[in-house]
């Protein structure tokens, strides 16, 4: 099973995709990238730009669940989460018309998951998702650890309800 995580955002919106093999614990890396808007540009043409890039990548990548940071919304910084809402808007709609199943994950579930602190900095991400895929550098921009972070915290959510299942 390949699962994409997304990495929501108005400038820069990274993605990773794993895939999950039978009787293997551990999801290996497919690709991950970044997709990058021109943040002087209208949000409404941002809003389209990011629906074609990702329709492209979900259509060569092939996955059958998409898993999304939840939205989360600092009382200092409303608008932050008003934009993100856009962005998550647009990658709702095309993962639901390619009928892909959808997981959220908070943030904090996240870094718990990949680090063992719901705290982490973006470094300390970046130097997990670098050690457990075992890549020669750590992927950057944050934006796409983050996105590859998203997706093996979704794998590991189902594996682990696939273990429990079988008890």
């Amino acid at each position: 099973m390949r699962i994409i995580g997304i990495d929501p955002g108005l400038r820069l919106t990274g993605y990773g995709c794993v895939e999950v093999r039978p009787g293997r614990w551990e999801p290996q890396l497919v690709e991950a990238g970044v997709i990058r808007l021109d943040g002087r540009e209208a949000v409404a043409s941002r809003l389209v730009e990011l629906f074609a890039d990702l329709g492209s990548i979900l259509d060569q990548l092939a996955p059958q669940r998409i898993a999304v940071e939840k939205l989360y919304a600092h009382y200092a910084h409303p608008a932050t989460a008003i934009k993100m809402g856009h962005a998550r808007g647009v990658i709702l709609l095309a993962a639901r018309q390619r009928h892909l199943e959808l997981v959220e994950v908070g943030a904090t579930e996240v870094k718990k998951s990949l680090t063992g602190n719901g705290h982490a900095a973006k470094r300390q991400i970046q130097v997990a998702v670098q050690a457990q895929c075992r890549l020669s550098e750590r992927p950057s921009p944050p934006d796409v650890a983050d996105a590859i972070a998203i997706a093996l915290c979704a794998a590991r959510r189902g594996a682990a309800a696939r273990v429990a299942a079988l008890a």
